[in-house]
């Protein structure tokens, strides 16, 4: 399939940080498709599936953690991008990374690195995530890192929009190999974005509903909800309400991927090119006005109902408690972590501290309980609501 004129060309990239080897025995790929087949054959990619989704350390098989949902969100990801004609390598690259960066215990876990780096710059998931690619995963000889294109690293980077004043982490890899931050990104990485709310928002209801922490009459409080609900009740009358419900996520899940295409190429008239994409002063890829506000609606009823239910308030303050007291040991012996982080260990701070956060956020939600365990002779109880 021909790109459309506004899309990411693999052949004609910005290159990477470190200039590859010339001798042709990688395979016929485009640098895009290298740079999706690095990113799953990594380290980090695979520690996604030890991570927290929604649920820390969920008992249940069927329960989603940041390896399915990435997986979900480079589907969605994909359909988009083909849909509007662009590189669908550099889309799915950058859905199966945008959370590489996160700590064990999801946001609880970055809350308590964020505590623990307070006078050192801080910690955040996003910019971790580039610390990770470019950094921290080597698997290489001769460089470190994955060596990703610069368009993979920027739509990581700015996958949200321009940024005005990075964080230590992002500002020094892009001092580094500079990530043109100023600027709107690509629309592969502006997909990737909401390729992510679409399918967060509405996989997290699908959790949500099965370990019974929100229920049908919750949802249908939601009118564009209750609509949706109707419909799928009229076309399946004799269906299961388990079976409806998951017809409902595919509908919500629809509607969302029809308003942003639509949205999208109205949005699109007048851009020629990729520059114009980045020089538009706005996102180009966008929902409606109704969609959009309807997204914030859904967000707020899920932080309200579910992410600060109860239950999963106390669960994240024990996993943050975890994250902290971890943290607090290996800074006091550093001897603690494995043998081949504590040697690497810098003498001075702010790098000293920084490493440590290093070791932690790489960890899985099992190895960092496995590893409190070890060190304090027990595990806290409750670390796991589902």
């Amino acid at each position: 399939m021909s790109l459309a004129p506004y899309a990411a060309d693999p052949a004609a990239s910005r290159g990477r940080e470190f200039a590859p080897p010339s001798d042709g025995t990688r395979g016929p790929r485009s640098a895009f498709q290298r740079d999706r087949d690095r990113i799953i054959h990594s380290i980090a990619f695979r520690r996604l599936a030890g991570k927290t989704q929604v649920f820390i350390a969920p008992d249940g098989d069927h329960y989603r953690v940041r390896l399915t949902h990435s997986l979900e969100v480079a589907q969605i990801g994909r359909v988009v991008a083909r849909a509007l004609g662009l590189d669908e390598d550099l889309t799915e690259a950058l859905c199966l990374a945008h959370d590489l960066g996160h700590p064990p215990f999801g946001h609880s876990g970055e809350d308590a690195l964020h505590a623990a780096l307070e006078r050192r710059g801080g910690f955040d998931h996003n910019g971790h995530t580039l610390r990770t690619v470019m950094r921290l995963d080597s698997p290489y000889c001769d460089h470190p890192g994955l060596n990703l294109s610069w368009e993979v690293l920027e739509g990581l980077a700015k996958h949200n929009g321009p940024i005005a004043q990075p964080a230590w982490a992002l500002a020094q890899l892009d001092a580094e190999f500079p990530m043109d931050l100023s600027r709107w990104p690509s629309l592969e990485a502006q997909v990737a974005a909401l390729a992510d709310d679409i399918a967060y928002d509405n996989h997290d209801i699908d959790d949500g509903l099965r370990a019974g922490f929100l229920t049908l009459d919750d949802l249908l409080e939601l009118d564009f909800i209750a609509e949706l609900w109707a419909d799928v009740e009229a076309r399946f009358p004799g269906a299961s309400q388990e079976t409806r419900l998951r017809e409902l996520t595919r509908t919500q899940i629809g509607a969302m991927v029809n308003d942003l295409l639509e949205t999208t190429r109205a949005n699109l008239a007048g851009l020629r090119t990729m520059e114009d994409v980045r020089g538009a002063g706005r996102a180009t890829a966008a929902f409606s006005p109704e969609m959009a506000g309807r997204e914030r609606r859904l967000k707020a009823f899920m932080y309200e109902r579910l992410y600060h239910h109860p239950d999963q308030v106390g669960t994240a303050a024990r996993a943050k408690d975890v994250i902290a007291r971890l943290y607090a040991a290996y800074d006091q012996e550093p001897a603690l972590m494995s043998p081949a982080w504590a040697a690497r260990l810098p003498d001075a701070e702010p790098e000293r501290g920084r490493h440590i956060a290093d070791y932690i956020a790489g960890m899985t939600d099992g190895f960092a309980i496995g590893q409190f365990g070890r060190i304090f002779g027990s595990v806290p109880e409750g670390l796991s609501n589902v």
